[in-house]
């Protein structure tokens, strides 16, 4: 052995340096998102067993599914703004503990009242972590690994997709709706385990103020993404909040086909989110050809009632929707650079809010005039998305 001194390797930048957490922790913040989006539409198949034992009608039992995206899109920058000086780490600990506690008192609800209490708290937990913990994959991973690491945590919206709708259905139709949110609140508490083993400390990036919200806002190409985001969410939630009475009352589908459907509509949904993943350069094109899609399918259904063209247009309205959150999340990020804390809780109000919007029209409309008409709005309005950017351009032009 040599007797020279070896020269010390120097540290490398602080760009350089591999993120703490890495792959595990990634793979704990998308459980979570997965659990999140499963609470959060667990009722949509659950709507008529739900309606039938608080003893109201189907369209107001959709509260259950407006409640939450209302307390989100309020929730989103309030919390972002509160939380700016927190440990990322325990306000992501904090919102998938709230997720539990939500669920475990949406399954003991005695009324509307406490239900809607329930899910006032899920709309929190939505809120907050849409808007700080779905862009914490770009701080977990080396900066080449960005990309999947967004599209695995956006996999749990799909994820919880394609759970939610067939075990609300399945456990509905085999025991009590209450048995359904005790499986979410059990999974939300292994999450929690899962996450406060796996995620590191994650020092806040910087100050999210009123005023760097307003400069999101005035940015012409992330402000037509939001409307356009907001636009599909209020048609997509008109009609699917409603895809369980539509399947058995329009289409008559018993309750084993329905829980097939909607499970072929999930796993559809995973498909659209992995080929979003794989189109991240060019989330824009994504996200009109996904609402194109959308639009057509929902649109159809209100005219065929052919069993086989019935699944094949559900299919496709669950690979077109799997596409959206990932696609339209990437192109804010991509749109804001520093701000994206901010674009992100702009995003999240502008979706939850017209996914309240949308729930709470489709209610009105299914209960005066079926599920049809409900279908055929939400339709139009996702059309209508679509349009969007071309009348933009030609005010520009």
């Amino acid at each position: 052995m040599g007797t020279h001194s070896v020269p010390a390797t120097p540290a490398p930048p602080e760009a350089e340096r591999a993120p703490a957490g890495g792959w595990p922790a990634v793979a704990a913040v998308a459980a979570v998102s997965f659990v999140l989006v499963l609470s959060e539409f667990l009722p949509v198949g659950l709507l008529p067993s739900i309606s039938h034992g608080l003893q109201v009608d189907t369209g107001t039992a959709g509260l259950v599914v407006v409640v939450p995206g209302l307390a989100a899109a309020i929730a989103a920058p309030l919390l972002t703004m509160a939380a700016r000086r927190l440990d990322r780490r325990h306000v992501l600990l904090a919102l998938a503990a709230l997720i539990a506690v939500s669920d475990a008192l949406a399954a003991s609800a005695s009324g509307l009242a406490v239900m809607v209490g329930a899910r006032l708290l899920l709309g929190l937990a939505v809120g907050g972590f849409w808007a700080m913990g779905a862009g914490v994959g770009g701080r977990l991973v080396p900066p080449a690994s960005v990309g999947r690491a967004t599209a695995l945590i956006t996999a749990g919206i799909s994820g919880g997709t394609v759970i939610s709708l067939p075990l609300g259905s399945l456990i509905g139709h085999v025991a009590d709706w209450r048995a359904a949110f005790v499986v979410a609140a059990l999974a939300a508490l292994l999450t929690l385990v899962v996450l406060g083993l796996a995620l590191p400390s994650l020092r806040p990036t910087g100050a999210v103020r009123a005023a760097a919200l307003g400069s999101v806002l005035r940015r012409p190409p992330v402000a037509l993404t939001l409307l356009i985001a907001a636009v599909v969410f209020f048609g997509h939630f008109t009609a699917y909040t409603y895809i369980t009475p539509y399947l058995q009352q329009r289409a008559h589908f018993g309750p084993g086909t329905v829980t097939a459907v909607l499970l072929g509509y999930g796993l559809a949904g995973l498909t659209g989110n992995f080929l979003a993943g794989l189109s991240s350069r060019s989330p824009r094109r994504v996200l009109v050809v996904a609402a194109l899609i959308l639009a057509a399918a929902v649109v159809l259904l209100t005219r065929v009632h052919d069993e086989p063209a019935v699944v094949g247009l559900v299919l496709g309205w669950g690979a077109a929707f799997g596409a959206v959150p990932a696609a339209a999340q990437t192109r804010v990020m991509d749109l804001a650079g520093q701000d994206t804390d901010a674009a992100l809780a702009l995003l999240v109000t502008a979706s939850q809010t017209f996914l309240a919007l949308g729930s709470f029209t489709g209610g009105l409309l299914t209960d005066h005039a079926g599920t049809t008409a409900a279908f055929a709005l939400g339709g139009s309005a996702v059309l209508l998305s679509v349009l969007v950017p071309a009348g933009h351009r030609r005010v520009r032009g």
